[in-house]
């Protein structure tokens, strides 16, 4: 009879159990370094297709490709042991039909990802029913949706008007019929996000949504002031690290020219008087 070793890493499960009970904590992460900080602080991880733009200045979140998320994954996954890690599918990765999207997220869970998030409404319901079906979990992601920039016209809040409103809510519960375990709402009108957090048994994850959605998620350089001037209206930035980044790398080059730096202690071969 084979062992199993203990499951630490928050579970899937768990996430949904969370729904009423719990707020869940959710941040992004790209690499090893700031996965390895958050990790016990949070439920999940997001592997964020925004790491188009915050790892590789891209301008949109479009041109990322499944390879690069594979990898950043796996660095997330190896700095980690707490937080359920849930992988962004790229754009193009899984639109064309079920079969594409099993094989890429499988490959995602072959990186050591738990799930994996995709966007879209009604039209996504077929390809997570596929997925879930072949025992991949899947968190949907509706409202202000980054991969449908060019057809949304731009980053705009969505859900204002009772038509949208209504759209949106019908998506959501197509997408928690064809069993998705969580969704993801940006950029949705608070009562909006309120209206939807109360019609679903799953949890949803906002991020510029309501308060009264199960949980949030925010990208992480954003909420750390690492992302520049310009941040989306609900970013709240809890630390300026830019600003102590540039203090820091100037007092470096500075002691560098001067030689002030390096010092006896940082130095071999030097006998203490």
């Amino acid at each position: 009879m084979s062992s199993h070793s203990e499951i630490k890493r928050v579970t899937v499960p768990q996430l949904v159990a969370c729904k009423g009970q719990r707020k869940i904590v959710a941040l992004t992460a790209h690499n090893y370094s700031t996965a390895r900080i958050i990790d016990e602080y949070v439920d999940f991880i997001l592997i964020g297709d925004s790491t188009a733009m915050v790892a590789y200045g891209l301008p949109d979140t479009l041109t990322i490709t499944v390879e690069q998320i594979a990898q950043h994954t796996a660095a997330v996954v190896k700095a980690t042991q707490h937080a359920c890690v849930v992988a962004d599918m790229p754009f193009g990765s899984y639109q064309e039909s079920p079969v594409q999207a099993f094989r890429n997220a499988a490959y995602l869970l072959g990186k050591g990802a738990t799930a994996v998030k995709l966007e879209g409404g009604v039209v996504m319901a077929e390809t997570v029913r596929y997925l879930v079906d072949r025992g991949i979990p899947v968190m949907a992601h509706v409202g202000l949706m980054p991969q449908y920039v060019n057809t949304m016209g731009g980053y705009l809040a969505q859900g204002r008007s009772p038509e949208a409103a209504a759209r949106i809510l019908a998506e959501a519960q197509a997408l928690e019929q064809a069993g998705a375990f969580a969704i993801v709402l940006e950029g949705v009108a608070e009562a909006l996000g309120e209206t939807i957090t109360a019609a679903l048994a799953i949890p949803t994850i906002g991020i510029g949504a309501s308060v009264k959605c199960d949980g949030q998620i925010l990208v992480t350089e954003d909420m750390l002031g690492l992302s520049g001037e310009r941040v989306p209206k609900f970013v709240k930035r809890y630390a300026n690290l830019e600003e102590m980044m540039r203090s820091s790398v100037q007092r470096y080059a500075e002691e560098v020219r001067t030689s002030q730096f390096p010092e006896p202690q940082h130095c071999f071969g030097i006998k203490r008087t």
